[in-house]
């Protein structure tokens, strides 16, 4: 059976994948670390909200490093994360796929976002960081080629918030996105 379907300003045919459209960039010009993801899932897109997903761990997880609570509105969250340094984004901007998995992402339909252009726009940027290993993959693939020989960044591969990741613990995650931490304010000093 055929039906339409819009996700996010993005209609399309539905039959096994359907063409997706990421969301905005959610930086400002104070960024200091860059959280990329890979493409949001559902979800997220339905809602127009970065990790919209009620098992995510991204929230809870960005919570404790900057010291916010993850339960107030979206918009209070992201001006959080503002306020921290942090923006997020995703590596690819547009891409066909079936359901909200990495996996399900059709190889070759991938429209990177034009990361490389705000990276050279974001001068206090020191990390990118990778939220899942897909996201790492997409970068390397489609964003690392284009950005200058020694631009300086650091870049990280974090293992994913998704509750598909269900294998790491939130303390165990805490853990490894508590890297970020020397490019983040006191988590005291982060709340607005």
């Amino acid at each position: 059976m055929r039906r339409e379907k819009d996700i996010h300003g993005v209609v399309s045919r539905v039959t096994n994948e359907t063409t997706l459209q990421g969301l905005p960039a959610q930086v400002n010009a104070r960024c200091r670390v860059l959280v990329l993801g890979s493409m949001p899932g559902m979800a997220s897109l339905q809602a127009a909200r970065y990790y919209a997903h009620p098992r995510n761990r991204f929230w809870p997880l960005m919570g404790a490093l900057c010291g916010f609570d993850p339960q107030q509105g979206y918009a209070q969250r992201v001006a959080c994360l503002q306020a921290a340094g942090v923006g997020l984004w995703d590596v690819i901007g547009r891409c066909r796929r079936r359901g909200s998995l990495d996996a399900a992402i059709v190889r070759g339909s991938e429209f990177a976002n034009p990361l490389p252009e705000l990276v050279g726009g974001l001068p206090h940027l020191r990390v990118i960081a990778c939220n899942g290993a897909a996201a790492a993959r997409a970068f390397e693939r489609h964003v690392r080629p284009a950005l200058p020989a020694g631009h300086g960044l650091t870049l990280l591969a974090l293992p994913s918030t998704s509750p598909a990741n269900a294998a790491w613990s939130f303390e165990r995650l805490l853990g490894e996105w508590g890297r970020l931490s020397p490019w983040l304010p006191a988590a005291e000093q982060s709340v607005p």
